[in-house]
């Protein structure tokens, strides 16, 4: 006899997974996938864009920093050259009476022949490194009233001369400046100014480099040096009664002063620590990448 509950086959206990079952698991699995690798993708997008966005910041910084350490450099140099620019030297200066007033003389002595009734001009004071921005002579250039006493000479030529040798302050130290004085010489139609000068105003003295030194034996020592920097070098000035050299004449000891070397000197150094600065920053930009 059978046993209760046996008249049957017994039932599996794990039912059979149907084949739509089946490819509907694996589609889950594959979108699971994808969706991971699509989350890992927008992760390191998101990663390399905060990447990228550190290093602008760092480059813009970078740039900041240039740009304020360079306007820095520039007031500094601006700062520095002001002084060099205000400097002043002590010389002779030429000048010509034209139109009631002083104008600054173009060309040296040596150089520039005057005409007949013609008045020069020299000052001996402290001006700026510019011809144009030296002291004027203080006296008046009239002709009629320089040379009324000295009457012309057939083939000759009279030119008026004005000597003001400035003030105490434009002294150089232990020595005491004439009083401004006239001449009118008289002189060969061909003559320069610097013939003409040596004929009323013995001894001239001039450098090796050709700078007129002293009119009248004043000063007695220096030439065209600078107050308050470094004395211009002259080499051995020597007396003379003659013409000196073509550009003996105080637009050359404003122009060849060595104070305009200082300056030039500044802004180079300048521009290369600007450079150096630069090349800094570029660095440590890359170094944060």
């Amino acid at each position: 006899m059978t046993p209760p509950g046996r008249d049957r086959e017994p039932r599996p206990t794990t039912a059979p997974v149907p084949a739509v079952a089946t490819g509907t698991a694996a589609a889950t699995i594959a979108a699971t996938a994808a969706t991971a690798a699509a989350t890992t993708t927008t992760t390191t997008v998101i990663v390399e864009d905060e990447a990228a966005a550190a290093r602008r910041r760092v480059v813009r910084a970078a740039l900041r920093f240039l740009a304020g350490a360079v306007t820095g450099l520039l007031i500094v140099l601006l700062l520095g050259a002001a002084p060099a620019q205000a400097a002043g030297y002590r010389y002779w200066s030429f000048w010509r009476w034209s139109d009631s007033g002083w104008t600054y003389q173009q060309q040296g002595p040596a150089v520039h022949v005057p005409a007949d009734g013609e008045v020069e001009g020299w000052r001996f004071a402290v001006s700026p490194d510019g011809g144009r921005q030296a002291t004027r002579p203080g006296p008046a250039g009239d002709f009629a009233a320089l040379c009324a006493g000295t009457p012309a000479e057939a083939g000759r030529k009279r030119v008026a001369v004005v000597l003001d040798f400035g003030g105490p302050a434009d002294a150089p130290a232990h020595e005491t400046p004439p009083e401004p004085r006239t001449a009118c010489a008289v002189v060969p139609t061909r003559a320069s100014s610097a013939e003409v000068l040596a004929t009323v105003a013995p001894p001239l003295r001039y450098d090796t480099n050709g700078l007129l030194c002293a009119i009248a034996g004043y000063p007695r020592t220096g030439c065209g040096e600078q107050l308050g920097g470094a004395a211009r070098p002259t080499g051995t000035a020597a007396p003379s009664s003659g013409a000196g050299p073509a550009d003996a004449t105080g637009a050359t000891a404003a122009g060849a002063s060595p104070g305009a070397a200082g300056p030039a000197l500044g802004v180079g150094a300048g521009l290369a620590l600007v450079l150096a600065v630069a090349a800094g920053a570029r660095w440590q930009s890359r170094r944060r990448r």
